[in-house]
């Protein structure tokens, strides 16, 4: 038993330094890339330009590529130890239709007039998809009546997704000129990310991800049972109202960054558990690595694919993480288990 928990221990070391050497690789790669290649990384010593492509665009976007991947990896984590659903993604409890909702209402109201400052409309639709990921899980817990029933937080979440989604798609229909503004945010863009969005995002995640790791325990009892956690005396609805809060904490200021990218939240913790099997402390920690090596992989892939035009990143994380969990039932359907 002993010699197994030093093996797993061992495969989680060399996976998180897998990790870490790919993300500074993946850096390095993610300021080469843009639409003048790798002319401005070999000029930037003599070129002014140069210099402000890799320390004002490049730059901050692959960072907050990584963060924002990171801080959607943890929340995946978070997810599926706390709902014990393989399926969870960090935005089930409605923030990703809050955030729609958000954004939709901000443009709708103060519209998308070239007039407007681009850092005023900056801040302002940030601030109102964080507001309204924040307002959603705020209601999920209200229709719920707090966190002690894991099933009714759960049906809340759906039920609160599928009603403000509706409400933005309405908003859309009357005011169909957000409509392509609007586009932008739903299929996840790291464009506008800058040196300011890279640190709040790098001050929410360090928060998280410490306060998650403290409260790792509870969803290593949650993974044995409700009844077993209790008799540990585990304080489960003061722990999971906390890990509630890291978890729209985390996702709201991803969101808020970055728009809505799918898969990245759900498609890392498997990829974690599929090469080894630790404890929800380690999974935290090495979800979050693995979610921002595949944000800033398919940022780096919908620069390059088709410069020097860009995809929008949202659908290649879909394409990808949707192919690989395809991919993942029909290995376990043959084996006879699920996911």
């Amino acid at each position: 038993m002993s010699l197994h928990f030093s093996h797993q221990q061992s495969k989680a070391f060399v996976l998180a330094a897998g990790l870490l050497i790919a993300s500074v690789l993946l850096l390095l790669l993610g300021i080469s890339v843009g639409s003048t290649g790798f002319e401005s990384v070999l000029n930037m010593g003599r070129d002014p330009q140069a210099q402000q492509i890799i320390w004002e665009i490049r730059l901050p976007r692959t960072a907050g590529a990584w963060l924002a991947g990171a801080l959607l990896g943890l929340a995946g984590a978070v997810a599926q130890g706390l709902f014990r659903n393989p399926l969870a993604d960090p935005y089930l409890l409605g923030s990703a239709s809050g955030a729609s909702l958000g954004v939709a209402l901000a443009m709708a109201l103060f519209g998308v007039s070239p007039l407007a400052t681009h850092w005023l409309a900056r801040i302002g639709l940030t601030g109102a998809a964080f507001i309204g990921a924040v307002l959603a899980v705020l209601l999920t817990l209200l229709l719920a009546k707090g966190v002690q029933h894991t099933l009714r937080l759960l049906l809340a979440g759906v039920i609160v997704g599928v009603v403000l989604g509706a409400l933005s798609s309405l908003i859309l229909l009357l005011t169909p000129d957000i409509m392509q503004a609007m586009q932008s945010f739903m299929l996840g863009s790291t464009a506008f990310v800058g040196w300011t969005a890279c640190a709040v995002m790098a001050a929410v995640f360090l928060a998280s991800v410490i306060a998650a790791w403290m409260m790792s325990h509870v969803l290593d009892g949650l993974a044995l049972g409700e009844a077993t956690a209790q008799s540990l005396g585990l304080r489960l609805p003061q722990m999971r109202a906390a890990l509630v809060a890291v978890l729209a904490l985390s996702t709201g200021t991803a969101v808020a960054q970055t728009g809505l990218i799918a898969f990245v939240g759900l498609a890392a913790p498997h990829l974690v558990r599929s090469v080894v099997k630790t404890t929800h402390g380690r999974l935290i920690v090495l979800s979050s690595l693995m979610g921002a090596v595949l944000l800033v992989a398919a940022d780096i892939l919908a620069r390059w694919l088709i410069a020097p035009q860009e995809l929008p990143v949202g659908v290649l994380t879909a394409v990808l993480g949707g192919s690989y969990l395809l991919w993942l039932m029909h290995r376990q359907t043959g084996r006879g288990a699920g996911l």
